[in-house]
């Protein structure tokens, strides 16, 4: 194995890392040995601070930690610290190149890195972690999911409460037809929790020498460094995050998405309660979704809030959560009291007193975590792999930001065609340009 470089050389290398990896038709090495099913996988994670350093303690456990990649030193100095023999790198593209060892790759970097870094791994044949909302665009989405499909590799994007036994069963309890007909659903969130509907910063402060600036920009636009990009601030950045829905929704939508079985909207559209702005999300918002008959589903229209509720008259005397789910049928209505599809009622109470669960229809999870790393060897897929469940519903919830972006105007979405019908305004946010030397 080529060891990783050394910060000085890295730092100077920096604006020439990568030149060759991304080319049209992409990579064609060979995938990695495929571990038995008895066997330990070889893990590296892209980003090692924050959400990456949980990661890194739950997959610690499970399987080897065999490489780190991070861009900022700081972020990431706990995580290094311990784990004091593993490899560190800073560009994952050099790490995914250079150490052969590696077997899967868990990503959790901002999301505007999260599809470079992912489809580079597939078509490598890694096996991929990914953490939510997947990828910064649908475009992107949809290649993850190509490209999952393609290389036949283990997936799994970071929703974590897909895994708890209180989503499933209440998965079970709808599916079984508890609630009747749902044809109303509300979701909200109490984010954002960082600054939105803010200018751009002036000025050009020296970047941190613990910091690669231009690694952490990735395929964003050029742009000078500044402290209100990171960390974590960068959800609200259209550049680098994908606001509060993107945040959140594959947490909180993910009950009644997976439950009513929604598939693909025909519309979506968006109430803003600040100005558009082209380099923030705004501080609060309504999106509302309507997706189409399913079968014998009927028709739904799903409410997405930010900083917003729901009517008072649906929670029928229950205490408002700061997020959750109420989905809304002509028998009762379900309460996820949760962001995870957990906390759950029925109501009114009085009508389901004696309720029984449903028989299991689902597989219990050994945990998140571990669903993946068993699929790695050989056992069934996790429920949220890129090519069955989490692409799609990426796209879904990314599309809330597409209907934000236009500024209220209804998208009529063409899920065929990945299209804004008659909207051309919608077009790149859908599909998003790169910087030189990142192309997908």
């Amino acid at each position: 194995m080529t060891p990783p470089t050394s910060r000085r050389d890295f730092l100077q290398s920096t604006a020439l890392a990568g030149v060759g990896f991304w080319v049209a038709g992409g990579l064609t090495a060979a995938p990695s040995k495929q571990p038995g099913p008895n066997e330990r996988v070889n893990v590296a994670v892209i980003g090692a601070g924050g959400q990456g350093a949980s990661n890194v303690n739950n997959v610690a456990k499970l399987a080897n930690l065999v490489a780190l990649c991070d861009v900022d030193d700081v972020r990431a100095a706990a995580t290094f610290r311990q784990f004091p023999k593993v490899p560190v790198w800073h560009d994952f593209r050099a790490m995914l190149e250079k150490q052969k060892d590696i077997d899967a790759v868990i990503v959790a970097t901002p999301d505007h890195l999260h599809a470079h870094a992912s489809i580079m791994a597939m078509r490598l044949g890694k096996h991929v972690y990914c953490e939510k909302p997947l990828t910064h665009s649908i475009s992107e989405a949809r290649l993850m999911k190509e490209t999952a499909q393609k290389h036949r590799v283990a997936t799994q994007m970071g929703n974590q409460g897909t895994a708890s036994t209180e989503l499933r069963r209440a998965v079970e309890v709808v599916q079984a037809g508890a609630l009747g007909d749902v044809r109303e659903v509300h979701v909200w969130t109490n984010r954002p929790s960082w600054p939105q509907n803010i200018a751009r910063p002036k000025g050009t402060p020296a970047v941190p020498k613990t910091l690669a600036w231009d690694l952490w920009l990735g395929p964003a636009p050029e742009r000078p460094y500044q402290s209100a990009y990171l960390p974590f601030t960068w959800r609200g950045w259209w550049d680098f995050g994908t606001g509060a829905i993107g945040d959140m929704a594959c947490h909180t939508m993910n009950l009644p998405y997976m439950a009513l079985r929604l598939g693909y909207p025909t519309s979506v559209v968006a109430e803003l309660d600040t100005p558009l702005s082209n380099e923030t999300a705004p501080l609060g918002c309504r999106v509302t979704y309507e997706f189409p008959a399913r079968g014998k589903l009927p028709a739904v229209t799903l409410h997405w809030y930010e900083r917003r509720r729901p009517p008072e008259k649906l929670f029928m005397g229950q205490k408002f959560r700061a997020s959750g789910a109420l989905l809304v049928g002509s028998r009762g209505t379900l309460y996820s009291a949760s962001d995870y599809g957990g906390n759950n009622r029925l109501l009114p109470e009085m009508n389901f007193r004696d309720f029984k669960d449903p028989n299991p229809t689902l597989p219990r999870s050994p945990g998140h975590h571990r669903e993946w790393l068993d699929a790695i060897r050989g056992g069934p897929a996790a429920m949220s792999n890129f090519v069955d469940y989490s692409a799609q519903f990426a796209e879904v919830v990314l599309l809330g930001n597409v209907a934000i972006r236009v500024g209220g105007k209804r998208v009529v979405w063409d899920s065929a065609k990945m299209l804004a019908t008659d909207l051309p305004a919608a077009d790149p946010f859908i599909r998003r340009d790169y910087r030189k030397g990142w192309t997908l």
